[in-house]
């Protein structure tokens, strides 16, 4: 595997990024992708080690030291072959992904990880700039066809086995453009959205039909979901019209935050900022209706979803950003010894947060307050104390009070649950989350409470990684596939 003594005698080395002072100048991707002489030497590093935890810490089972091993050998048309026999969008996983494969490695248990995820990086961009990735449209048609509702990382993964494995399907979007969370949730210095159009570009050439702004059932007017349908189907539309059909909807609904002043103008859900500055960024004409420019921005949640706000506050020219976390503040390094190969607890700082960015950690807002005069209906301020936790019950600290300044407050606290009105109009069962209930054996894999009916995605296991979602996807269109035809050949 790579080369026997490389990981004795090479450094990890990391990607780069552009300068913070010229990236927040624009809204580009501004990380610098290994070269190929930098990518082999991070193959090389990759060890013989027997037991290649890196595959089980990968949610989708990447055949991690195969491909690091061809990185090594120069062969990088089989790497990336090897790459898509468990993951069909490595552009996206190369970019967004936590890399939970690193904190598995061997090497990471007393040294510093393979640098997996910047190979995987390099694999993909090279595949796409050599014309490697190419539609592979199926050799004979089934005769079936599935309607696959939600175009994110779940129904796009799905959608393109079913093509492949020969089957007719129809993408049903109720937005705009196809992408779920990846189109309209992750910045574009993240994740630039070429890379999803050119995904969409080969799954048609696949075969896949998209129907975007359409909505599946009809859903109240939520602000924590956002819907650019212009036309609505019942659900008994596509069971009468399809043989199967996969809900891939996500886990839209946010976690809210019920307190005195919530009704104050300014106070938002993440996921209402971030997309309105993605449809600015995918329209000229278009302008963010909300902005941090010249604002005091408070973000309430330390995720992923509350960083990628602080790093689209300081683009848009936010006077501060401060980020709350009700958890305590988490230490420096983990303690390997306890937690590897599994996902570690430890502080954890991205590239937002090194833009400019306060973080307080074990922090509760009490109320949101208003402003005076003419601002009374703004929020101006937020009241919070400090807590400290005693086991599982946390405690308010004595005299810790305080009254922040804001002009704008995000909430970034998770989510909750999918629509519970596309569930209920399929009669699908749910559980004590608010998630489809469906299993993930391999006999009764993904299918729901209703004839038909496959859930995958944060739909069925709630909110989660693009990754996960990729396998939940690309797992529920192999049950599918064995569903319609009484076998399948698509892995599992």
């Amino acid at each position: 595997m790579g080369k026997i003594t490389g990981f004795l005698e090479y450094e990890r080395q990391e990607e780069t990024y552009e300068p913070v002072a010229l990236r927040l100048q624009n809204w580009r991707e501004f990380v610098h992708g290994l070269d190929a002489a930098q990518a082999r030497i991070q193959g090389a590093r990759c060890m013989d080690c027997g037991t290649p935890f890196c595959n089980h810490g990968c949610p989708v089972n990447n055949l991690i030291p195969d491909f690091n091993d061809l990185v090594y050998r120069d062969d990088w048309k089989r790497a990336i072959e090897v790459l898509h026999r468990t993951n069909n969008f490595p552009e996206f996983t190369g970019r967004v992904c936590p890399a939970p494969c690193e904190a598995a490695c061997t090497l990471n248990f007393n040294s510093v990880a393979v640098g997996i995820k910047s190979i995987e990086h390099a694999i993909i961009d090279r595949a796409w700039a050599e014309g490697w990735v190419r539609p592979q449209p199926a050799a004979r048609a089934s005769g079936k066809t599935v309607a696959i509702v939600g175009s994110g990382p779940a129904g796009l993964a799905a959608a393109q086995q079913l093509a492949r494995a020969g089957h007719a399907v129809t993408v049903f979007e109720k937005n705009a453009r196809a992408g779920g969370l990846l189109r309209y949730g992750i910045p574009d210095f993240k994740l630039e959205k070429r890379h999803i159009e050119r995904r969409v570009e080969q799954m048609q050439a696949e075969g896949v039909v998209f129907r975007t702004g359409v909505r599946i059932a009809s859903l109240p007017a939520d602000a924590r979901i956002h819907d650019e349908s212009t036309q609505t189907l019942a659900a008994e539309d596509l069971l009468s019209s399809f043989d199967a059909v996969l809900l891939a909807g996500g886990a839209e609904r946010s976690r809210d935050l019920p307190l005195p002043g919530r009704e104050l103008s300014g106070v938002h859900f993440a996921m209402e900022f971030l997309v309105q500055q993605n449809g600015a960024l995918a329209d000229d004409k278009a302008k963010a209706r909300l902005s941090a420019a010249g604002k005091h921005v408070i973000v309430i949640g330390g995720g992923d979803t509350g960083s990628d706000c602080v790093g689209t506050s300081n683009r848009q020219g936010a006077a501060s950003v401060t980020q709350f976390e009700l958890m305590p503040l988490p230490p420096e390094h983990e303690d390997k010894a306890l937690t590897w190969p599994y996902w570690p607890y430890k502080l954890r700082t991205s590239s937002s947060h090194e833009e400019g960015c306060m973080r307080e950690f074990a922090i509760a807002t009490q109320a949101f307050v208003a402003g005076s005069g003419k601002a009374r209906g703004q929020v101006a301020g937020l009241d919070t104390v400090q807590v400290q936790w005693e086991g599982a019950r946390m405690v308010e600290r004595p005299d810790s009070a305080r009254r922040w300044k804001a002009d704008l407050v995000l909430l970034a606290m998770g989510f909750v649950a999918p629509a519970a009105e596309l569930l209920e109009a399929f009669g699908v069962e749910r559980d004590a989350r608010g998630n489809a209930r469906a299993a993930t054996d391999a006999v009764h894999g993904y299918r729901t409470s209703a004839a038909k009916v496959f859930a995958a995605g944060d739909m069925r296991r709630g909110q989660s990684l693009v990754v996960w979602a990729i396998r939940e996807g690309r797992q529920a269109a192999r049950a599918i596939d064995e569903f319609l035809m009484g076998h399948s050949v698509l892995p599992r």
